[in-house]
């Protein structure tokens, strides 16, 4: 019987957590290490941070150069922070110690686009010492990226691509509200916008690119809107509330110019309680081609356990692949993982 996957977790936040959980529950892995960037979370048994009743004898540190130098493992689970400048050197550590990588920051789904010499540092690491690096998740890593692509493997003709991803940002804590000016007055959400406090969705540049650089598309330029959604009635959270008149979320939307037409129109309008405005949840893909396709997924794909799914199914294709840095476009079809994943594993 070959060995079980051994999983180092780098981030035991809200997703990290989660990951850890979902890993559990899993035969032919085993989770090997855990590092966390909060002190009050270093030194504790990982069994007692997820409320198990028993440790799990994987205590938690935040010496990851130590870890990775002292722990044989087969491949990282990153879920720290978003953009690929703070999370190079977190992967830089497992790539000198031939770890695989597997990482959740949204511009790591295509690195290329923002940090192109980090990018080509990566990929040089991972193929120096024979590891490969994926970033992945929900959104992107799939609803509007992977997914549209796919669907165009049906088509004859791509004329132009509209798709959304309605959410609600009610589950989600109180950082996620700042980043997306939740409680905000509209003269606030504008200065958060030009300061930069305020983001909007993280990944639009990213996945616009993947799309037409898959499709054969050269785009003149990607244009980015960020619009507050004011709301018209009382909406309240745990960690959020909002007056008629202030702002309930941002709607962002990217636009993927060519020949001076939009041609890709990616749009995420998040906000809190959409229900209350009478506004349905759901993801949606709309593609004019031969054939034309319009795909309604409701409510939307929940982000978190669609990103720590994504995330864990994939460990196999991961392992298998070439070394380097890859994109979801260079896996095989990813599905769910019910059997022992050593089974999906090659020799050699």
């Amino acid at each position: 019987m070959k060995k079980n996957i051994r999983v180092i977790l780098w981030g035991l936040g809200n997703m990290g957590s989660m990951m850890a959980k979902a890993l559990l529950r899993k035969d032919g892995v085993e989770i090997v290490g855990a590092i966390a960037t909060r002190k009050e979370k270093v030194g504790k048994d990982l069994g007692k941070l997820l409320n198990f009743e028993k440790e799990l004898g994987v205590q938690i540190t935040n010496d990851a150069e130590s870890l990775f130098e002292n722990t044989k493992a087969d491949i990282l689970l990153h879920s720290t922070t978003s953009f690929v400048k703070d999370v190079y050197n977190q992967i830089k550590f497992a790539l000198e110690k031939s770890i695989n990588v597997i990482t959740i920051a949204e511009e790591m789904y295509n690195p290329w686009v923002q940090n192109p010499e980090l990018a080509r540092e990566i990929n040089n690491l991972a193929k120096t010492n024979d590891v490969t690096v994926l970033g992945t998740g929900i959104n992107p890593g799939f609803v509007l990226d992977t997914l549209i692509l796919t669907l165009t493997g049906i088509c004859l003709e791509v004329i132009e691509i509209k798709a959304s991803r309605v959410n609600d940002l009610s589950p989600y804590g109180p950082t996620v509200m700042r980043t997306q000016g939740v409680g905000t007055t509209v003269e606030e959400f504008e200065r958060g916008i030009s300061n930069g406090t305020i983001i909007g969705h993280i990944g639009f540049l990213e996945s616009v690119s993947t799309i037409a650089k898959y499709l054969g598309w050269e785009l003149d330029e990607i244009k980015q809107t960020k619009d507050p959604i004011i709301s018209n009635v009382l909406r309240k959270t745990p960690h959020a509330l909002v007056k008629p008149g202030m702002v309930a979320g941002c709607n962002h939307i990217a636009y993927g110019i060519k020949d001076g037409k939009v041609i890709i129109t990616l749009e995420h309008p998040q906000q809190i309680l959409p229900e209350l405005e009478g506004i349905e949840t759901g993801d949606y893909i709309i593609i004019n081609g031969k054939p034309e396709i319009n795909l309604s997924i409701k409510p939307e794909i929940q982000g978190g356990l669609g990103t720590i799914a994504i995330a864990i199914n994939i460990i196999p294709h991961v392992i298998n692949s070439e070394p380097g840095l890859k994109s979801m476009m260079d896996m095989p079809f990813c599905h769910a993982v019910l059997s022992d994943y050593r089974e999906l594993i090659k020799m050699g």
